[in-house]
């Protein structure tokens, strides 16, 4: 297993952060959803060992409550942390020197780990000339120079131009086709869906949906247009267990049996059905109907 935890809680005066989450995540490429404020930048302080919780407990790589060594583990954070008098160089073997690597060797990682992120001719730069992109580069190095067996990333491409956000993205791929085991922690949700085999949504510091992507989205929705009476419409769907979202008159609809229980819900409505069709729903979509039914309730 991954990580697990059980009814983990953290507060913060009287803010649930996280409110007795209970979820298992098994090795591979995972990625933490929900809006912001939902809880996931805590739940990975929590799980690198960077912050106590209030309540509850929690296991990473079958070691409990923050006790698993952290040279095999690798984080890379949101936000800067890069002394910008510093090199790339410089930085990234103080990182490989902390997770217990000789200097002889930390030093021949981090030209490794640099030449591979794309920063071979930009080592020896002080890192206040960076570019956005390049310090999310470096920060990349500094997570993977040691060799670790799971990789913790908080919005791996914050600020990064297209065709440098791909270039990550493939990194991360590529990482994962090496064995690793990738938590990504992201509000960009194609992000996700290109990197990641499953996914943990959470929503107000709970844990709302967890499946493998293939199968949320294997899940066909129904889009429909109708005119006439929406409100009635949507009445006449839940009646039926049916989930309606959308504006206007265009809604996506799921539920068992869906076809027959919306041409039951227009007759009923007294609306009238002018396009119907099915189609695979984005992680977006998925995301979107969770959350907001969660807000709904």
């Amino acid at each position: 297993m991954l990580f697990s935890t059980y009814h983990l809680s953290k507060y913060y005066g009287s803010f649930k952060a996280l409110n007795e989450l209970t979820v298992d995540v098994r090795e591979g490429t995972v990625g933490l959803l929900g809006p912001n404020g939902a809880g996931k930048s805590t739940l990975l302080r929590i799980l690198l060992g960077l912050i106590e919780p209030s309540g509850g407990s929690y296991e990473v790589l079958g070691n409990k409550n923050g006790r698993v060594a952290m040279d095999v583990i690798g984080y890379m954070p949101e936000h800067d942390c890069l002394p910008p008098a510093l090199t790339a160089v410089g930085f990234v073997s103080y990182f490989a020197q902390l997770s217990g690597l000789p200097y002889d060797v930390a030093m021949e990682r981090t030209h490794q780990a640099l030449d591979y992120v794309g920063l071979g001719e930009e080592r020896y730069r002080e890192m206040e000339s960076y570019s956005t992109g390049m310090k999310q580069r470096v920060k990349l190095a500094q997570a993977i120079v040691h060799d670790p067996k799971v990789i913790f990333l908080d919005e791996p491409t914050n600020g990064m131009d297209p065709e440098g956000r791909e270039e990550m993205l493939s990194l991360l791929k590529d990482l994962a086709s090496m064995g690793k085991s990738i938590v990504l922690s992201s509000h960009l949700l194609p992000d996700v869906e290109y990197v990641c085999e499953e996914v943990v949504i959470i929503n107000s510091g709970e844990v709302v949906e967890q499946g493998k992507v293939e199968e949320l989205l294997g899940r066909q929705t129904l889009r429909v247009r109708i005119y006439g009476n929406e409100s009635e419409f949507i009445r006449a769907l839940k009646e039926r267990g049916c989930s309606a979202s959308g504006a206007g008159s265009e809604f996506v609809i799921e539920g068992d049996d869906v076809v027959h229980k919306v041409w039951d819900a227009a007759v009923d409505a007294k609306v009238q059905i002018r396009y119907m069709g099915f189609r695979s729903r984005s992680l977006e979509e998925l995301f979107l109907n969770i959350v907001e039914g969660k807000n709904g309730n």
